[in-house]
């Protein structure tokens, strides 16, 4: 993954840890003053809400553990790679895109980041600029062609 990529990780982390674990814990507490648990709906969406947090931190706590960070500023070459920005210019509309090639939980296609495993950056991997690619995407067929590769 990306240090960005790391790094916003960490963030939610330190959120589900810190805020939103006490947040929970006394939304159970609350509930619990309120009566019968058996049909208290406050208890019951608190606690459905801490098996999520927990579930959430221990994905976290795996992932975060089993990172390889990887900052594109220190890699380069002309093809592209993880961590590449390419620039591409589709075929049909003329259209220039920017794409970022990230890990699979960082990806966001508004941001113009895309995951290793999507069917664009599987095409991108190893080619070169000047280079054009042919992707099958769920809309059908679209034809790229890669104007420039950067690491930053």
């Amino acid at each position: 993954m990306t240090a960005a990529g790391h790094e916003s990780l960490e963030v939610e982390l330190k959120n589900l840890k810190t805020v939103e674990r006490h947040a929970v814990i006394k939304a159970i507490s609350e509930a619990r003053e309120h009566g019968d648990l058996s049909e208290n709906a406050e208890y019951h969406a608190a606690k459905e809400k801490q098996s999520f947090i927990e579930g959430r931190l221990i994905e976290l706590e795996s992932m975060i553990g089993r990172a390889e960070v990887i900052d594109p500023k220190t890699l380069g070459g002309k093809t592209v790679k993880f961590g590449a920005t390419v620039t591409v210019i589709d075929e049909d509309t003329e259209e220039e895109a920017n794409y970022q090639i990230v890990g699979d939980h960082e990806a966001d296609v508004a941001e113009g980041k895309i995951s290793i495993s999507s069917p664009i950056a599987r095409g991108l991997i190893g080619k070169e600029a000047g280079d054009v690619i042919e992707i099958n995407t769920p809309g059908g067929g679209k034809s790229y062609e890669i104007l420039k590769i950067a690491f930053i």
